[in-house]
């Protein structure tokens, strides 16, 4: 089954000329969030929470947007998220995508994550699928990976730079001492970390942008029969920080004992 759905996939991209690229984004707390969890722990409190487009996937909407630009390109974007997401699509349309995708439903687990949206894309006929690495809120870093899988496409992870030319794209990725160009064949997943971009081209809606994103299409789609591979059974904030003690330079005898004693760093 999945080998048929990359042929289509695949059929998509040879039968059509205006390229077509896909951005995968999710709806993740701010960073300045106060997080909690419910009172048995079993779930996070979404009480108060500010939403944001994933910081990574808006360096690979941005790319992506820089890509329509210059080649002339097709953005879409797709969520797995129910109706509360749709600020963060409609900021991702302010932002410069063309239209956008969402599958009608609370993400579980990666893995089905990952097959919802394989499912919606399969025929597509998208070039290039672009993602952040990671999201901030769970760190998981398996999505792209999977999605790739799924639709048996090649995959590259933790890109800082793309460019494509044809039917190829050359994926910059940093290595020890160095950087690699690794070339690739379209239609591919490539996942952007930081760098993808960088982060004084990303772009900030403007007024026109955001009265255009009311009027852009969002196709709502509801989820198939997929399993949940993984159940988050229990929530455990972290320890708040102890108190700062202040040690006169001094009084290098008491710094070295609390060191040992209490840091228990020597």
């Amino acid at each position: 089954m999945e080998r048929a759905k990359s042929l289509s996939f695949g059929e998509g991209f040879r039968e059509r000329k205006k390229m077509k690229i896909l951005v995968c984004i999710s709806s993740v707390p701010d960073t300045t969030s106060k997080i909690n969890f419910t009172a048995d722990h079993s779930a996070f409190d979404k009480t108060g929470i500010q939403w944001v487009i994933n910081p990574l996937d808006e360096f690979a909407l941005t790319k992506a947007v820089k890509l329509q630009e210059s080649l002339g390109a097709n953005v879409t974007v797709i969520n797995v998220g129910t109706a509360e997401t749709e600020p963060v699509i409609r900021k991702s349309l302010a932002i410069g995508a063309n239209d956008a995708i969402r599958i009608n439903m609370e993400p579980k687990d990666s893995f089905s994550t990952a097959k919802e949206i394989a499912n919606a894309v399969q025929n597509g006929g998208f070039d290039v699928i672009l993602c952040g690495k990671e999201s901030i809120d769970y760190n998981g870093s398996s999505v792209p990976g999977m999605l790739a899988q799924l639709l048996n496409i090649p995959f590259v992870n933790a890109a800082v730079g793309l460019e494509i030319n044809g039917n190829e794209a050359v994926a910059i990725r940093e290595i020890e001492g160095g950087k690699e160009n690794i070339s690739v064949k379209l239609p591919a997943v490539v996942a952007g970390q930081k760098g993808f971009v960088e982060e004084k081209d990303l772009i900030i809606p403007n007024m026109r942008g955001i009265m255009s994103a009311r009027t852009k299409p969002l196709q709502v789609l509801e989820p198939t029969a997929t399993d949940v591979k993984v159940e988050s059974v229990s929530f455990e904030s972290v320890p708040p920080r102890s108190a700062v003690k202040l040690v006169s330079p001094d009084n290098l005898d008491e710094l070295v004992r609390l060191l040992h004693e209490e840091a228990k760093v020597i």
